[in-house]
């Protein structure tokens, strides 16, 4: 039987996992994202985000993701949010039936990916999924409109209205956009969480409930401290820094590549780097050696 799903506190560092893959081959590494779990939790963060962005879930089956997250939940030493995005409706009810037998302690959801849908469709599939999938663990948004549809606020207003969702990850990265929904949250509570991790320290500062961040993946200790103190301008500085490098390159792969040189299972990048960002990925992994040797141990 399934653990019951532990107590959810949508606050503070949530780190957005990579999917590790085993050697040569396009099967995920169980034991690597198990030892990854370890590694985040001993980090500091609050919980573990898998299947999101960082965790290219459009690259593995709904059998795949059900067998990981199985695992994960037994391991995990922190809460899990499970990423159930999926381009139809009834793939993403099954991705969270699956994961709420798991025993995943809440679930996230972008829009129908690949294709462009109008917000009334997009209100209309998620509050369809919400009937479906019922109240057992909260239920986050997920606006990254450089993947799929956008959420509009006033989308988000009528949904977080509906008492069926407990937040939103903005990862936008349009601080206009993020502002709107901290003035929307002065409407009605409800989680607010940012996903782009340049914007992390300010959001953090103006009233942001948490962060779901793909940095924290890499360098946990780092977003953790920058959390509990976000105007030191070292700790801005630092992450800064990192995240400046990690934007040069196709998502994820800087971040694969640091997990990596912490000593953590990673996988290459799905598609092959043209020769000049192979390159550049190279001077990346000069770069953050010797920058994490700079960073103080508990930073």
């Amino acid at each position: 039987m399934a653990r019951a799903a532990r107590q959810l506190e949508l606050a503070g560092v949530f780190a957005s996992a990579i999917t590790p893959r085993r050697a040569n081959s396009q099967d995920p590494d169980f034991s690597g994202l198990l030892d990854l779990l370890d590694f985040l939790a001993a980090g500091g963060v609050k919980g573990i985000c898998l299947f999101g962005a960082t965790g290219e879930f459009l690259d593995y089956s709904i059998a795949e993701r059900q067998r990981l997250l199985y695992l994960a939940v037994k391991r995990s030493r922190v809460p899990l949010i499970a990423g159930v995005s999926h381009p139809t409706l009834a793939g993403a009810v099954q991705l969270a039936d699956e994961a709420i037998a798991a025993g995943a302690d809440g679930l996230i959801l972008m829009p129908p990916t690949f294709y462009p849908y109008t917000q009334c469709e997009v209100e209309e599939f998620y509050m369809q999924f919400a009937r479906e999938t019922g109240d057992a663990v909260p239920i986050l948004l997920h606006n990254l409109p450089q993947c799929t549809s956008i959420l509009e606020t006033e989308t988000v207003r009528r949904l977080m209205a509906s008492g069926r969702f407990a937040g939103i990850k903005d990862s936008s990265g349009e601080w206009e956009y993020f502002s709107q929904l901290i003035e929307l949250r002065r409407e009605r509570p409800f989680a607010l969480l940012c996903g782009a991790d340049r914007l992390a320290a300010r959001a953090l500062a103006e009233g942001a409930d948490g962060i779901i961040s793909a940095s924290a993946c890499a360098v946990p200790e780092l977003v953790v401290a920058l959390s509990r103190a976000p105007n030191n301008e070292a700790q801005r500085a630092r992450l800064g820094e990192f995240v400046e490098w990690a934007n040069r390159f196709p998502f994820p792969v800087a971040i694969k590549r640091a997990v990596e040189l912490r000593g953590q299972k990673s996988s290459p990048p799905l598609t092959p780097l043209a020769p000049g960002t192979a390159q550049a990925l190279a001077e990346f992994s000069a770069w953050f050696t010797a920058w994490l040797r700079q960073e103080p141990k508990n930073a």
